[in-house]
């Protein structure tokens, strides 16, 4: 749905574009890309945002614990070691989002859970087969409480991170906070008493190919 070039520079690359038509939300962007990992038989599906902040040169080592049957489900964590610049009021955000999914989500210590809120993540055929995303809006923190409380395996991979390069993020501190924060908490809920509410999104196990989703104008 965006409205700048992305599509345009996305296909003079070489990349199969599938548009939406309109902007629907990122949550619905990404229940579209879980749908195609679907029919495409994808190994893994993964989500990049495309302002320029994550390295697609990375993307090799997102997968690897996927590909080598370690983890179902891998965030690439800013907060992990690598180089990383961000703005201090970034930073902050980011540690106390991630403070509470830590808490609701039970990992601490060498289980833990050091980013919450990354935009590079991967799911395997099998994760990316039972995710739902019951949020239009974002699908981070939902993502997460959902796998984890479904019992896929989880794991973190260092990643770099830099200021954005294209684009201007949509996301203001307390339209997120009140978009976010009530659904993340009902899903907890419905998670914890083994009730199952929103948009499920199936898929058979595949073997091929990684189907990219980009949720970021360029």
């Amino acid at each position: 749905g965006s409205t700048d070039d992305t599509v345009a520079v996305a296909r003079r690359a070489g990349a199969d574009v599938v548009s939406m038509g309109r902007n629907r939300g990122l949550g619905a962007a990404v229940r579209e890309g879980l749908r195609l990992g679907e029919t495409r038989n994808a190994l893994a599906v993964v989500f990049c945002d495309a302002d320029g902040e994550y390295a697609p040169e990375e993307l090799a080592q997102l997968v690897a614990p996927i590909a080598d049957g370690r983890a179902d489900y891998v965030v690439g964590s800013r907060f992990a070691g690598r180089s990383r610049s961000m703005r201090p009021h970034r930073w902050l955000g980011n540690q106390v989002l991630t403070l509470g999914m830590r808490a609701l989500a039970r990992r601490w210590g060498v289980r833990g859970l050091s980013d919450g809120q990354s935009g590079y993540r991967a799911l395997s055929a099998r994760a990316a087969a039972a995710a739902e995303v019951v949020h239009d809006f974002n699908y981070a923190q939902v993502l997460t409480i959902d796998l984890l409380g479904k019992g896929f395996r989880y794991a973190e991979v260092p990643i770099t991170y830099r200021f954005r390069q294209h684009g201007q993020s949509f996301v203001r501190l307390l339209p997120y906070l009140r978009q976010v924060v009530p659904t993340t908490l009902r899903l907890f809920r419905e998670r914890s008493q083994g009730t199952v509410a929103g948009t499920s999104v199936r898929s058979s196990s595949g073997v091929e190919g990684v189907v990219a989703v980009s949720d970021s104008s360029a």
